[in-house]
């Protein structure tokens, strides 16, 4: 029987090593950190696609509206944008030509409606120039900033932040994006929401202190902005409360109605 050296039982060590490697499947190749649960990705139906719109982050800019600033007690000649954000799993979708059962939250007695505009944004950036801003945008939604109206201003007397008046489970009301390619970018055109048939807010997008291309600016120097983040612009004045069995209907020219019943 031959001697195997110590020499050659470490080259054939090694060697088995090597076909060991190549012979191993990519799966086992790139295995790595796994979640321990599955959190569903949250996503927005695009007209006329197949695909959806994955959302990363929800960015809502407060009174863009002169009426509605002076309502809520500020000086719209004076105040600059500001924002705030609900959490990505508080939207609830509404589909064109439904009337969507939308659930009465707890812990409030004065709960709000607020029809605004939404900007779907497919890629982004710091320090955005206003004149590059709508190079961004992917399509446009009808939505509602659904507020706790209650919680939000006991939270603001106490000189505490207001998140609990403004993020919280179906907050975030929407329809489909629609894809710029299609409607182009909305800068004016009538914006409307009725309860139970009465019009309650009526405006035009026009009359926004802040463009779209403006606001996305203005994130851009506090955030960095990225595909997925979608932007509520601000609503009209006339904001006020909605009961159980109440029927929204909101308007905006260029685009479908929008529909839900408070439940």
């Amino acid at each position: 029987m031959k001697n195997t050296s110590r020499r050659d039982l470490l080259a054939a060590t090694a060697g088995a090593t090597a076909v060991a490697i190549t012979n191993a499947s990519p799966a086992s190749a790139q295995a790595g950190p796994k979640p321990v649960f599955p959190v569903p990705a949250t996503t927005i139906p695009i007209v006329g696609e197949t695909d959806v719109f994955q959302v990363r982050r929800i960015y809502c800019i407060g009174r863009n509206y002169a009426a509605h600033a002076i309502e809520r007690g500020s000086d719209p000649t004076r105040e600059p944008p500001f924002f705030f954000q609900k959490p990505t799993d508080a939207i609830q979708n509404v589909a064109i030509g439904e009337v969507a059962d939308h659930p009465y939250p707890s812990l409030t007695n004065n709960y709000h409606h607020e029809v605004e505009l939404v900007a779907a944004l497919k890629s982004g950036g710091t320090n955005i120039p206003p004149d590059k801003a709508l190079d961004h945008v992917y399509g446009y939604a009808l939505g509602l900033d659904m507020t706790r109206r209650d919680l939000q201003n006991g939270m603001a007397a106490e000189r505490k932040p207001w998140e609990i008046g403004k993020s919280f489970d179906h907050a975030a009301v929407l329809g489909p994006i629609h894809p710029i390619a299609k409607i182009g970018h909305l800068t004016k055109g009538a914006i409307s929401l009725a309860v139970n048939g009465r019009v309650r807010q009526s405006s035009d997008l026009e009359k926004m202190i802040w463009s779209v291309a403006e606001q996305i600016a203005k994130l851009s120097e506090a955030f960095e902005l990225k595909a997925g983040d979608i932007i509520y612009s601000g609503t009209p004045e006339n904001v006020g409360p909605v009961e159980k069995g109440d029927v929204l209907l909101c308007k905006l020219e260029g685009l479908p109605d929008m529909s839900i019943r408070i439940v």
